[in-house]
Parts: C-alpha cells; sequence; structure tokens
C-alpha cells in the first residue's frame, strides 16, 4: 500500500509518501509544499493546490491520510488557516478521486510514540529511528506527515485483522 500523508498548514504544508506494511516500510519521498506570506490567501492556496496536486500525479499514492482539524479556544486565527489548508488538500485528493482518512494528532502520537500527550520532536525521534532516517534537522512538518502514514498502516492493518476474525 502507498500512502501519502500531509500535515496541513498554510505556511507549510508537510507531506510524506511511503510505501509497505506495518513491518516493513520504506519512504518514497518526503517534503513541504510552501506558500508564501507575502500573496493574498487565494494565491497561497492555489500554489498549495497546484504543487499538491503534482505531488499525487508524480507519487500516485493509494490513499491520502490527513491529520485532523483541531482548534483551541485561545488560537481560532489558526485554525481558520489551517481549515483552509486542510480544505485545499481535501479538494486536491478529490480532485485525483484519491481516498482520505484522517486522524486526531492524539491519536497519531499514541501510535507512534504511545503517548497521545508526546511532543512534536518526541514524534520525530521516534519517525525518525522507525524509518531510520539520519537527518534530525528536517522540519517536524514532514515527519508529522510520516506518522500520518505510519498511524494508518497500523490502523488499516488492526482492521484487516478483525475482519479475518
Amino acid at each position: 500500500m502507498r500512502i501519502l500523508g500531509i500535515d496541513p498548514g498554510l505556511d507549510v504544508t508537510g507531506y510524506g509518501v511511503v510505501e509497505g506494511t506495518v513491518r516493513s516500510t520504506v519512504v518514497i519521498e518526503a517534503g513541504i509544499i510552501r506558500s508564501s506570506s507575502k500573496d493574498h490567501l487565494a494565491q497561497r492556496l492555489k500554489s498549495i493546490h497546484s504543487q499538491l496536486s503534482r505531488l499525487i500525479d508524480q507519487t500516485s499514492p493509494d490513499v491520502c491520510v490527513v491529520e485532523k482539524l483541531y482548534s483551541h479556544y485561545k488560537h481560532p486565527m489558526t485554525a481558520i488557516l489551517m481549515g483552509h489548508a486542510r480544505g485545499v488538500v481535501l479538494h486536491s485528493c478529490s480532485q485525483k478521486d484519491l481516498e482520505t482518512v484522517d486522524y486526531p494528532a492524539k491519536t497519531v502520537k499514541r501510535a507512534v510514540t504511545g503517548n497521545g500527550n508526546a511532543s512534536k520532536m518526541q514524534v520525530q525521534r521516534v519517525i525518525n529511528r522507525f524509518l531510520n532516517l539520519s537527518d534530525d534537522a528536517r522540519p517536524v512538518d514532514v515527519t508529522d506527515a510520516l506518522a500520518l502514514c505510519l498511524t494508518h498502516l497500523h490502523h488499516s492493518n488492526k482492521n484487516k485483522e478483525v475482519v479475518r476474525v
């Protein structure tokens, strides 16, 4: 199974593409999609859409996994801006007939580290170790996207086991 993980953001959207199983996972590609804060919102969203559409065409994933939107009452604007980027991600996937699945951040952190309240740095360390990635300097947006991929591998594997019983 080839999975595209997306950690949506307006400034930086992290992505990772993995293939394999829970026991044997290979990173196909990982990186970030940037939009310029100097551009108007509509132009930034268009840029995210075009870059993501190209990525989907180049990597041919079977499914896209996106972080569920979380909003904190102290930071409503952050949730609104992330919602715009997440909406563009979902739109880009739907245009390519790509199935999308979403997981809450706590579920991803729990699946990867065993702790739903783990820090981004803890997630990054676990992902780097598990996937044999040597560069700790990669943005946490990328390791968050890869964590989404691994979470989906784990959850889809559990669902298959349940079906067999």
